[in-house]
């Protein structure tokens, strides 16, 4: 199923990367640039967000939506942080009222069904951009220890990362001379093992990753790194070049 944490863990997730987005935005303004994003401002970036809990929520629905006419309402919004967090009410709404049963999209590997899918998305989608909006703060790459992140959140954001988005044909993380990279999170119960080639990488969860790379750290410092959020922890070049940048 690709998770151990429940729909409310989750939800609970959304709810307080929302709290810390809205916080650093509005302390960082609206024309502020955006480290972690590059070209973005802070404005750009709370636009995207909206757009994505907007089309998230049409998606549950079994609604159509047009990210681009969203984005560009996002970006003419009298109030975008009040715009901001209106998508995201009713998107929390949505899989609320979702059934346990629901047929919608999934786009990762080893996903959960649907509605714990947007749940968990949505959540991690939140978070990393949340991130980005603390970046706006800070002027620079956070650090875990400038984040509200729990552990258990930024393990299951890893594994989401790993085990779903990068062993997609359409992920771009390759390499001609194949290598292992292992992540290793401190006090963990389990790691990573991503072996890359010239084909998809290939993800395993096991206790003691071994790897020619290793990366190693507390959960939340590899979840801002693994998302290329964070120079904390020194990523081997070949993650930084190919590997997802956008949440």
């Amino acid at each position: 199923m690709g998770t151990d944490l429940t729909l409310p863990q989750h939800l609970d997730g959304l709810r307080s990367a929302l709290i810390a987005f809205t916080r650093y935005a509005d302390r960082a303004g609206l024309r502020a640039s955006v480290p972690t994003t590059p070209d973005w401002t802070v404005r750009r970036l709370v636009a995207h967000q909206g757009m994505v809990h907007r089309w998230a929520t049409a998606i549950l629905r079994g609604q159509q939506a047009d990210p681009d006419r969203i984005q560009q309402e996002g970006q003419v919004a009298p109030d975008p942080l009040e715009w901001l967090r209106d998508g995201a009410i009713d998107l929390a709404q949505a899989i609320h009222q979702a059934p346990d049963d629901l047929d919608a999209l999934v786009f990762l590997h080893d996903a959960p069904p649907a509605k714990r899918f947007w749940a968990r998305r949505q959540c991690h989608e939140t978070t990393i951009h949340a991130v980005d909006a603390l970046s706006a703060s800070l002027g620079r790459y956070p650090k875990a220890a400038d984040t509200w992140i729990a552990d258990e959140i930024a393990l299951d954001g890893i594994d989401e990362l790993l085990t779903g988005f990068l062993t997609r044909e359409r992920s771009r993380l390759r390499s001609e001379e194949p290598m292992t990279i292992a992540i290793r999170p401190d006090g963990g119960k389990v790691g990573w093992e991503v072996d890359v080639s010239a084909a998809p990488p290939v993800t395993r969860r096991t206790p003691d990753p071994r790897g020619d790379v290793e990366l190693a750290g507390s959960p939340v410092a590899l979840y801002l790194t693994l998302w290329n959020r964070s120079d904390e922890i020194g990523a081997p070049a070949l993650w930084q070049d190919t590997a997802i940048t956008w949440g």
